[in-house]
């Protein structure tokens, strides 16, 4: 029987004909077939569409946003998440994209600074001000971002881990408010009811996690929230205004909620943040490059940091906030071996979807904030966690790295443990000091220099960025 010239007749020897293209694909690069790629962008959606809708939901709510702001903020989110993680996965050139099976979305971690340039500023200047120091960072980002790679050696894993533990820590407060209702001001906050609900939420949530296999065990989150939802609705704890009033189809409109203001001290405090995303992006391609054996050199972490810096820039516009890399997806890869970037194109594709029909992005607002708060206890919770993974690689052994730590997480929870700490500070002061994230970064990174770097030898190679 005649065989094809690239046949295995004629594959014989090393020096022979390239051996057939099927084993020539690299997994980052294999295109599934529909019934493998489909469920396999589904779980990377179950894991990470929680935290792509958290930042808006929080923020919307913080500076008063009505149900069809809120929508457009949602979708916001999604279509900017949709259209980064198309970019960092199929790539443009040697320009942006890093290739790889990662996830770009608005990152929990700038939560807290955002919320304090809300409360810094007066009521209808406070998204333009936020959109202001979000597009200055997205400059920032696509400015810093080809010589990032000398910088990672000031952000080792003890900066990282407390940064990344400092966010779950200072975010639980948010969880804890939607637990109790919401709305702070409202009569019945803190009622029984709410608090059953966010409670209910929590265990279901549990029991998913101890008792679920495979794909369930993955979106016990996302059932949480479904379940939870429904409980809620014979109780008229649902409200359906957001789903009845949302368009159909429509686009995002270029500074919907007012033109970009920018203030020095906002500006500041969101560079800082976005300093932090970069870290956290970088580690997130090392770890992948590590995951999928497919090395993340400088070249690839520079086109991904652009994507970062593209992604914020244009996001500033259309009603995003600051993007990085998602580590829960990290973890799915890590998880499942599905390590096909067009995978995550796919999931990227159907963010894309889901942000241009808001009718879609305001399901999400049917969630009643109690059930979100059950559920957003695990999410923030988990956040922590990493940041104490990655800080248990650092090296607490050494008593200069435990002084680091200890203090860098004091100067972090000042903010929470005392609210009016700040309050005769300068503006800028209270604005960069005021968040826990940027007051812990700042001081780790100052600690750092000043035991790791400055004056010293032996410990100038303490150990770079690594992967977590």
């Amino acid at each position: 029987m005649a065989q094809p010239a690239k046949g295995p007749a004629h594959a014989e020897g090393p020096c022979s004909t390239p051996p057939d293209t099927t084993h020539q694909v690299h997994p980052v690069d294999e295109k599934l077939p529909a019934s493998r790629l489909v469920p396999a962008a589904l779980q990377h959606i179950a894991a990470m569409y929680a935290g792509v809708v958290t930042p808006p939901l929080i923020i919307g709510q913080a500076v008063g946003l009505d149900t069809a702001g809120m929508t457009r903020l949602i979708a916001a989110g999604l279509l900017i998440a949709g259209c980064a993680t198309i970019l960092q996965t199929l790539g443009i050139r040697t320009f942006a994209g890093n290739r790889l099976p990662f996830v770009n979305a608005a990152s929990s971690a700038g939560i807290t600074p955002m919320l304090a340039i809300a409360e810094t500023s007066s009521p209808g200047h406070q998204l333009p001000a936020i959109y202001g120091a979000v597009l200055v960072a997205g400059v920032f980002c696509l400015a810093v971002g080809p010589f990032f790679g000398k910088l990672l050696r000031f952000f080792p894993p003890l900066v990282t881990g407390v940064v990344i533990t400092l966010i779950g820590v200072t975010l639980m407060p948010v969880p804890v408010g939607w637990a109790q209702g919401g709305d702070k001001h409202a009569a019945d906050f803190g009622a029984m009811k709410y608090l059953a609900l966010a409670g209910f939420t929590l265990v279901v949530v549990l029991l998913f996690q101890r008792f679920g296999k495979g794909f369930v065990k993955q979106i016990a989150l996302l059932l949480g929230l479904f379940i939870g939802t429904l409980a809620a609705i014979p109780f008229g704890m649902a409200d359906f205004t957001a789903l009845r009033e949302a368009p159909v189809a429509a686009l995002p409109t270029p500074f919907a909620f007012g033109a970009p203001e920018f203030q020095p001290a906002a500006i500041l405090s969101l560079c800082i943040v976005m300093l932090v995303l970069m870290t956290e992006s970088s580690a997130g391609m090392l770890a992948l490059g590590e995951i999928c054996d497919r090395r993340s050199d400088g070249q690839t972490i520079t086109r991904g940091l652009r994507t970062d810096g593209i992604a914020t820039l244009i996001g500033s516009v259309f009603g995003g906030f600051p993007t990085s890399a998602f580590a829960q997806n990290v973890g799915v890869v890590s998880l499942t071996r599905v390590r096909s970037r067009y995978v995550v194109a796919v999931a990227g594709g159907a963010l894309l979807v889901l942000g241009t029909f808001p009718v879609l992005g305001a399901v999400v607002s049917l969630v009643p904030m109690p059930v979100l708060g059950g559920a957003g206890i695990v999410l923030f919770g988990s956040i922590a966690v990493s940041g104490i993974r990655t800080l248990s690689e650092a090296g607490l052994d050494d008593s200069s790295n435990i002084i680091l730590v200890a203090v860098a997480l004091g100067a972090g929870i000042i903010p929470l443990a005392a609210p009016t700490f700040y309050a005769d500070f300068p503006a800028w002061a209270q604005t960069v000091l005021g968040s826990g994230i940027s007051a812990g970064a700042l001081v780790a990174v100052l600690l750092n220099l000043f035991f790791h770097h400055l004056g010293t030898r032996s410990r100038h190679a303490a150990p770079a960025l690594k992967s977590s």
